[in-house]
């Protein structure tokens, strides 16, 4: 039966992705010949399934599996005892770091100038597309563009990420993050650790997301919008402005709905931290006197106060929304200021 595979293989490899292939036998010892360089007991149990397509310049860990119908392309190099599912596919410069698995449909890296490196113990979901070109008109043929992924992170079906728009920029991807079902990732977005994105949430290009973050389903965020550490979108939101760190919002265009404060109970703020924010935050956001100026005089305000100037949660919210309103940035979501009145 594998002769029979061999032969059909080599009657029709004249209409494959590469048309000056080597001898079968080779196609499949090429990238085992990586694996033999270490210990044989661990080399065996690298896998390559007859149906594969395997660039003999492709290299290969060991104790990594190639189901059935991959395609690994010639500059990939794949990490140790990866995983790459039946019908998953890897191209271009793209390496792919320890323990990784890539889902059935799969496709990660394309034959473009740049770069995609994707860290350890990351999970490629099923149809999932991860560093291709972006969708940015701005892109110009030929120009270099990269994408990076750190570790343990869950990326799930239908989710696009996709490289940068130009040379000088990447896109970012940190470690430990949970990307949910259909979610979008475009071009050159920095996004940290720890976060949960929930299906169908959608980044513009540009957009930074810090860590511990958190999406509800359904949100869109507008092209270089911040995302403040600590927060939280709720579903079916359209954020067009900033959202401060450790606030909640809400709606379409996004407002403010106060704290996140279930948020900063799970993430282990103690309860005198979160006493002190909530402090500022009225402060800031709800004052009594209507007379209070704007919103820079009122952040003056809260950091005269001595008990919340010295806490650093405090000292980082005020930060945050001095940020927003810099050069280049948007300002931060709307929100109702409360009064007596």
């Amino acid at each position: 039966m594998f002769r029979r595979l061999l032969n059909l293989y080599n009657h029709s490899s004249s209409t494959l992705p590469y048309a000056k292939m080597p001898p079968p036998m080779r196609r499949l010892s090429r990238p085992l010949t990586y694996a033999l360089e270490g210990n044989a007991s661990e080399a065996n149990s690298t896998f390559i399934h007859p149906t594969a397509i395997v660039h003999p310049d492709a290299v290969i860990g060991q104790g990594t599996s190639v189901g059935p119908f991959c395609t690994v392309g010639s500059s990939a190099k794949i990490g140790y005892a990866c995983q790459l599912h039946a019908g998953s596919h890897v191209f271009g410069n793209t390496e792919l770091g320890e323990h990784c698995i890539i889902m059935t449909g799969a496709i990660v890296g394309e034959d473009l100038p740049g770069r995609t490196v994707i860290g350890c113990n990351n999970v490629i979901g099923h149809h999932a597309v991860v560093g291709v070109r972006c969708q940015d008109l701005k892109y110009k043929a030929g120009e270099e563009c990269f994408l990076d992924i750190g570790d343990n992170n869950d990326i799930r079906e239908y989710c696009s990420i996709h490289r940068s728009s130009k040379s000088s920029d990447r896109t970012v991807i940190g470690d430990t993050n949970l990307i949910m079902g259909t979610c979008h990732i475009a071009h050159d977005c920095k996004v940290g650790n720890n976060n949960i994105f929930a299906n169908n949430t959608l980044f513009a290009g540009h957009v930074v997301v810090e860590d511990n973050t958190h999406t509800a389903g359904a949100t869109v965020v507008h092209q270089f919008c911040h995302v403040g550490c600590f927060s939280f979108i709720g579903g079916g939101s359209v954020v067009s402005q900033d959202v401060p760190r450790y606030v909640m919002v809400a709606g379409d265009r996004a407002e403010l709905h106060g704290l996140n404060l279930e948020g900063l109970r799970r993430n282990g703020f103690s309860s005198e931290e979160i006493r002190k924010m909530r402090r500022a935050y009225q402060k800031i956001f709800m004052p009594i006197d209507a007379k209070s100026g704007n919103i820079e005089d009122r952040l003056v305000e809260v950091e005269q106060v001595e008990e919340l100037c010295k806490s650093d949660a405090v000292s980082s919210m005020l930060q945050s929304i001095r940020d927003s309103f810099g050069q280049n940035r948007r300002g931060i979501c709307k929100f109702r200021c409360w009064s007596n009145s």
